[in-house]
């Protein structure tokens, strides 16, 4: 099975599913809808064509891609294929890095509880939760 499509372009949909950028490909469908995806600098809907050679920028729950599509294809398959799929920029990765540190730093500075909250201490949380 390769990951090569014999057409010269895929659903821009379909592509973002079986490159594993989205689980579903109506998530995929729905990025798009959101204006989360651009192809070539322009907004994708989801019936957009995406052809090898097109720089795409994907913005998903875990981050945002700057990518070049290398090859093309309609079939979900494992994940070392689906790499295979495109090819992402430098600055993108030094990015995503960047921020991945300054998450964990953030999270660094955050205090940890000393132990799990009381009964009563989940009620009160749930309280100030409700406004209440």
């Amino acid at each position: 099975m390769t990951a090569e499509h014999p057409k010269k372009s895929v659903r821009i949909d379909k592509w973002l599913w079986a490159a594993r950028f989205f689980k579903t490909r109506a998530l995929a469908s729905k990025a798009c809808d959101l204006g989360r995806i651009r192809s070539n600098e322009i907004e994708a809907k989801p019936a957009r064509e995406v052809r090898v050679g097109d720089m795409l920028r994907i913005k998903n729950e875990a981050a945002e891609f700057h990518i070049e599509v290398l090859a093309l294809s309609d079939i979900r398959g494992p994940a070392p294929v689906a790499q295979t799929l495109y090819r992402e920029t430098d600055e993108s990765k030094e990015r995503r890095l960047r921020e991945a540190a300054e998450r964990k730093a953030m999270q660094e500075f955050s205090p940890l509880p000393e132990r799990r909250p009381t009964k009563r201490d989940r009620r009160r949380i749930i309280q100030f939760r409700r406004g209440s």
